[in-house]
């Protein structure tokens, strides 16, 4: 606790400075310490009517990258320095895109136009356009159900990108552990950790002792099914030996392959479903998209 650059006592001193400049109410505040590891600021200030961010000296382009979003008409109230104290100052986010935090200090965000209902299985258009082929989000909403993701979970996601995306904003107090073979899928990863403002996201090219060596250790793994799976679920029930996983597959073969290796690892509880999902194409005629099996199961 004496390492954190912003204590209770310094929490409360500015909470009780907004409250004697502003009409801010406490009830609707979230406080966010993006001075701590892996805060997203940008989808907290999305699904918050009201947040207080404290940060420390050096974020040159915060507020470009909120202006970037769609964010430049919420309004900051801040102070010049690093006390609770002096007049207070407010913009908007779109007239301070040149400036950035020159001390630390806490500033209130407010967004008039919060969501603050997050719906699983955000469109496909949403996400970074790149090599990926993004599954449906259709599809995407029912493992992210098979999943259960809490807001503290760390969780590994093997060649799942828009998952990992969806898991990072849903696991907001956790670790994503995002596993990309190919550099191009690791590019337009990289590319939708930006635009979503996540920082709680991991990007590593394979999974073994080395590369998994000092990250948070995941409770899940969520992986498409691939020729490495079953070196991958060795691997990682060596890190955690309770270890969930969700396999998702297109392929018959591996999907009655998949039951033996769970048999093999102590992986009980086994649930298997197939998901098919059509949709009416523009001569009104039903279109069946692929069907993928996704199966579930708990090492113990």
């Amino acid at each position: 606790m004496s390492n954190e650059l912003f204590g209770n006592t310094i929490i409360l001193s500015w909470l009780q400075y907004y409250v004697e400049h502003t009409q801010v109410d406490l009830e609707k505040v979230k406080i966010l310490d993006i001075t701590r590891k892996n805060k997203n600021l940008i989808p907290a200030i999305e699904a918050n009517e009201c947040v207080m961010v404290f940060t420390e000296a050096g974020h040159h382009d915060i507020f470009y990258r909120m202006w970037d979003v769609g964010l430049g008409e919420c309004e900051v109230w801040y102070n010049e320095g690093s006390e609770p104290e002096g007049p207070i100052k407010h913009d908007k986010i779109k007239d301070m895109i040149n400036r950035g935090i020159n001390a630390s200090a806490a500033m209130m965000i407010i967004n008039p136009n919060a969501c603050n209902t997050y719906k699983i299985g955000m469109k496909n258009a949403s996400f970074s356009k790149g090599s990926v082929q993004y599954v449906g989000s259709e599809l995407r909403a029912v493992i992210l159900n098979k999943m259960h993701v809490s807001y503290g979970d760390n969780i590994c996601i093997i060649s799942g990108e828009s998952i990992a995306v969806e898991s990072a904003i849903l696991a907001s107090e956790g670790h994503i552990i995002a596993v990309e073979y190919s550099s191009r899928d690791r590019v337009t990863l990289e590319d939708n950790v930006e635009k979503f403002g996540i920082n709680n996201v991991t990007i590593i090219d394979h999974v073994d002792d080395e590369t998994l060596s000092g990250l948070p250790v995941p409770s899940l793994t969520m992986l498409v099914a691939s020729a490495s799976t079953e070196q991958e679920i060795r691997c990682l029930l060596k890190v955690n030996p309770q270890m969930e996983f969700v396999i998702y597959t297109l392929d018959f073969k591996m999907a009655a392959v998949i039951p033996q290796l769970f048999e093999k690892y102590g992986i009980r509880d086994m649930e298997m479903i197939q998901v098919a999902v059509s949709k009416m194409n523009q001569n009104h005629m039903f279109q069946a998209e692929p069907a993928p099996w996704i199966i579930s199961g708990k090492a113990v």
